[in-house]
């Protein structure tokens, strides 16, 4: 038998996925300043107003568990870490312009 939360689930609209996923304090600044290059942290600092540290980096981090932004080291000196967008954060760059455009 189904229950009513199985129920629920399967008539969910299919865009809150992804609204889940680029939802939270900084996600969608931080995905639209990746759209064109790769980003740095200490970049991300200075370009969004008011973001601190730690949320940063928890957004961040949320966004590279959900597949949308990798994690790249770069090896040069000095070290650095850079994020861009993977090829499933490609495939909304659509959906995210069309969003901005609403």
């Amino acid at each position: 038998m189904t229950s009513q939360k199985e129920i629920i689930n399967n008539e969910t609209c299919p865009a809150t996925a992804l609204l889940k996923l680029l939802s939270g304090k900084w996600k969608p600044e931080i995905f639209r300043l990746a759209l064109d290059k790769p980003i740095r942290f200490s970049s991300l600092l200075r370009d969004i107003e008011g973001s601190n540290k730690q949320s940063l980096a928890v957004a961040l981090k949320e966004l590279e568990e959900a597949n949308l932004l990798s994690k790249n080291i770069i090896s040069e000196k000095p070290l650095h870490i850079e994020y861009e967008l993977t090829e499933n954060g490609k495939a909304l760059i659509p959906v995210f312009k069309q969003l901005e455009n609403l």
